[in-house]
């Protein structure tokens, strides 16, 4: 723990800003948006689908399992930590295994019914109108939008909304690849009609973010729409609401 400062002890000076601000040493100046010194606004955005555009995919799985009698905690430890399980999941994201095929083995690991379940699953999983939205904005406004997402299965995406919301598309069962491939990314922003440094990529897992960074682009962690619209903003310099 840091040692408290005595009462005598002198402070930093603060400096004084040419908007008549002042701030402490070492402290970052922010601009009217909110940009941090020499941050640039950036031009695309790169974006998730489930779990981002739509509502939580964990909170209709928990509910689909608890209606049919299987403890939610067993289906996140199998696909954590059960190499079975993982090698089903990225075969089926990848394009490699059919749906059908992927339910049935799933269901036997799993002990329960096979029959409908990837769909019972998805069945609480609707559009996150706001999020939507922000997206439509982005495009109105001239940022070079793309969807960045790994599938279960490529139907499941509403395609007649693709053409309003993307200048680019980059599933990965399309791909043969999934994120956090450092490819997914680069097809993105090529696909966008940029540089990834010119990108911002949103996803709501932490570990996809990563790669993205690493090429240069700003990153969003999605948690809500109410948090992540704003910092789109801030990083997209126009207003999405």
């Amino acid at each position: 723990m840091p040692a408290e400062r005595s009462g005598h002890e002198p402070q930093e000076p603060a400096a004084i800003e040419a908007d008549g601000h002042s701030r402490g040493a070492g402290e970052e100046l922010l601009d009217r948006e909110g940009r941090r010194d020499g941050e640039p606004v950036r031009s695309g955005l790169l974006i998730d689908w489930g779990g981002v555009l739509t509502t939580s995919l964990f909170a209709s799985f928990q509910a689909y399992c608890v209606k049919v009698q299987l403890d939610p905690r067993i289906l996140r430890e199998r696909f954590a930590g059960d190499p079975a399980c993982r090698e089903l999941l990225i075969a089926l994201e990848k394009g490699e295994l059919p749906e059908a095929t992927f339910e049935r083995e799933l269901a036997s690991l799993l002990g329960v019914q096979a029959n409908g379940f990837v769909d019972g699953l998805f069945a609480g999983v609707e559009l996150d109108a706001a999020m939507v939205d922000a997206v439509r904005h982005a495009r109105a406004a001239g940022v070079r939008t793309a969807l960045v997402s790994n599938s279960w299965g490529v139907h499941r995406y509403p395609h007649e909304l693709f053409g309003e919301l993307f200048d680019g598309i980059v599933i990965s069962g399309e791909e043969r690849m999934r994120k956090p491939s450092r490819r997914m990314y680069e097809l993105g922003a090529e696909r966008a009609g940029l540089p990834p440094s010119s990108c911002v990529y949103v996803d709501d897992l932490p570990f996809n973010l990563s790669p993205a960074e690493r090429l240069g682009m700003a990153t969003v962690h999605h948690t809500s729409a109410e948090t992540t619209i704003p910092e789109l903003e801030r990083l997209l310099g126009h207003a999405l609401r």
